[in-house]
């Protein structure tokens, strides 16, 4: 008998994938907690004996990832070093049967959605008077809330109503209580997210209830950033925007993935929405609130896509003037309705029109950081790093968009905000100092 298992167990829940899975491990944190077992999250110490690796399923390089973390672990179990390997997330869910007929070394394959399955493997009981109740693995200021599961969309590129299924909210008093909780851990801001927020309340409600969401989170004391991301825009409520512009603690930022811009390919990906209409709504929206950070998601490569549809896209791209953009290469998916056309653009290719693409967001961006050179912004300090300080404006989410870079010989508490004067703006980067 290996001394190990003489031992109390310890668990290292390691997360790959978006910020959904994110709060699927703390969840399943929390829930080890409360059971009175030993928890981390992304150790690197070794001195646990189970490992739950949470996969994302989402395209191919985040299956690859998924895939050789799962046999990094299997590796360290072979060698005595760990006693139990676990797997769940969107992976597990869409690949169960063959991943155990292909790594048997797994202890155990969990869905999206068997959390109380998974506790029965520690003699866990789920407790649902726990419900929001996490261990955050964010730093302590901010976290991301999500407020429902699954997508009924058919867009032709994705397989998530393939590992999430359909879409179910959480009911609002619950996510209410889940923000107060957050605050009083010391959470300022928190990110809203879900596969598609507009449809919030739909199924509970029988009716779009995201704006009254965002009324009522508005009215938690201590929460002081409200960030939305990941909005559908066709038939895109905009009492959402009304939202936004009346309460002062729902950040002036919207993700809206758009995907494309050429007609033919939002038809393709059966968007539901035309580039005029595309057009109009933006419009609308920055009619209503000037202000408002707009960013956006695009894909580059998807099958049949041309050069015209490409250069219909950086057309846009330069009408629109998003102030935060990403894009991602066309991942070919089994089980989608787009498996079934010929992924006809080759891979190098692919990603020389994502660079393409992204070059004319590049100086959009740049043109855009230049403007806020001279005014005093509200900073949110992140971290210090190599004897800076790295903050975010209420237009910046994390990891994904702009930083402020602050040199200040004051110390500088992190997860507080400051007020900061830009001096210098680059592509993606500010800097500033704190305003006298």
């Amino acid at each position: 008998m290996k001394v190990r298992s003489l031992t109390k167990d310890k668990v290292n829940i390691i997360t790959l994938g978006c910020s959904k899975n994110l709060v699927d491990s703390e969840t399943l944190g929390g829930q080890l907690r409360a059971n009175e077992i030993a928890v981390v999250h992304e150790s690197g110490k070794l001195d646990h004996n189970i490992v739950v690796v949470n996969t994302c399923g989402f395209i191919d390089k985040a299956k690859e990832e998924s895939v050789n973390t799962i046999l990094d672990q299997v590796e360290l179990k072979k060698k005595g070093k760990l006693d139990k390997v676990y797997v769940t997330g969107c992976l597990s869910e869409r690949y169960r049967n063959q991943l155990e007929a292909e790594i048997p070394e797994v202890d155990a394959w969990f869905g999206t959605m068997e959390l109380p399955l998974m506790l029965k493997q520690f003699n866990a009981d789920y407790k649902s008077e726990l419900l929001g109740e996490r261990m955050l693995s964010t730093p302590k200021h901010y976290a991301y809330m999500k407020i429902s599961e699954g997508c009924n969309r058919t867009c032709s590129f994705c397989a998530i109503p393939l590992m999430r299924g359909g879409h179910v909210s959480k009911p609002m008093d619950a996510l209410v209580d889940e923000a107060k909780a957050l605050v009083q851990k010391g959470v300022k801001e928190v990110m809203l997210i879900a596969q598609e927020l507009t449809y919030y309340g739909l199924d509970l409600y029988k009716k779009r209830t995201l704006p009254d969401l965002l009324h009522k989170l508005a009215d938690v004391e201590g929460l002081e950033w409200i960030r939305l991301h990941y909005a559908y825009p066709s038939k895109f409520p905009l009492e959402i925007i009304d939202a936004i512009k009346d309460r002062p603690n729902i950040c002036n930022y919207l993700d809206m993935p758009l995907q494309h811009a050429s007609n033919n390919m939002l038809k393709a990906m059966k968007r539901q929405i035309t580039r005029e209409e595309m057009e109009d709504l933006v419009g609308a929206i920055r009619h209503k609130l000037p202000e408002i950070c707009l960013r956006t998601t695009l894909i580059a490569g998807y099958p049949g896509e041309t050069r015209d549809d490409v250069e219909e896209l950086k057309t846009f791209l330069e009408k629109m003037r998003f102030d935060r953009v990403g894009i991602f290469t066309y991942s070919h998916e089994e089980g989608t309705s787009a498996y079934d056309v010929v992924d006809d653009v080759p891979a190098d290719e692919k990603q020389a029109r994502a660079q393409e693409i992204m070059e004319v967001q590049q100086e959009i961006s740049y043109e855009k950081n230049q403007e806020k050179v001279g005014k005093t912004l509200k900073v949110l300090i992140d971290k210090k790093e190599a004897g800076r300080y790295l903050g975010r404006t209420e237009f910046d989410s994390v990891e994904v968009d702009n930083e402020v870079v602050i040199q200040s010989a004051k110390k500088l508490e992190i997860g507080q905000f400051y007020p900061v004067t830009i001096t210098k703006a680059y592509d993606y980067d500010l800097e500033g100092v704190i305003a006298q």
